[in-house]
């Protein structure tokens, strides 16, 4: 699945006070992620996104910071114990080639990742399966890696898997973004927690 992998190193230069400030975790995922929910931190690098996501889903949720790379893995299990959220953070090693996960989730993030996945159709396929109904992706893509029309076709492929765009629109700096929602029977019901 892997195609170019920021490097473990390049985590120190990712997550940092600019970048939450750019990218403020509790603006970002504010509308997706509430307390109990279990939720998917796709390429989650040192955390920038899990170690909010944890707070946000409180004693009763669980975050899966799910990478490819252990180094990357350890840095979020070091700064979720460090930050007092250690039982809130599962950490998981995603498979060259598939995420690896069959537990249902309420909600999935895939910030600035999804590019780095050789077959992007099948992650997002993946992901769907994993959510619940109603449950939601949030897809962010880096513009500087990412044509408008790669985009394109990534939301294309999440269409004609189940994955629908949600409203309102989804606005990052610096990003092409997308909240999708799972389709299914039962749609417009508040996604439940799986725990």
């Amino acid at each position: 699945m892997v195609r170019h992998v920021c490097p473990w190193w390049g985590g120190y230069f990712i997550d940092n006070r600019v970048r939450r400030w750019l990218h403020d975790p509790a603006r970002i995922l504010g509308p997706y992620v509430r307390p109990g929910m279990r939720v998917l931190d796709f390429g989650c690098g040192m955390g920038c996104f899990s170690i909010p996501m944890a707070d946000m889903v409180g004693p009763d949720g669980l975050v899966i910071a799910a990478d490819l790379q252990p180094r990357m893995l350890r840095a979020v299990r070091k700064r979720a114990d460090r930050a007092g959220i250690g039982g809130r953070i599962r950490t998981h090693e995603c498979g060259r080639d598939t995420v690896g996960l069959a537990e249902p989730v309420d909600f999935a993030l895939a910030f600035w990742s999804a590019h780095e996945v050789p077959d992007v159709r099948r992650l997002l396929k993946e992901i769907e399966a994993l959510l619940v109904v109603g449950g939601a992706l949030l897809v962010a893509e880096p513009r500087v890696h990412v044509s408008r029309g790669k985009f394109r076709q990534m939301m294309d492929a999440a269409r004609e898997i189940g994955l629908l765009p949600d409203e309102p629109r989804c606005r990052i700096r610096w990003s092409w973004s997308a909240a999708l929602v799972k389709d299914g029977p039962g749609r417009g019901e508040e996604p439940r927690s799986s725990m």
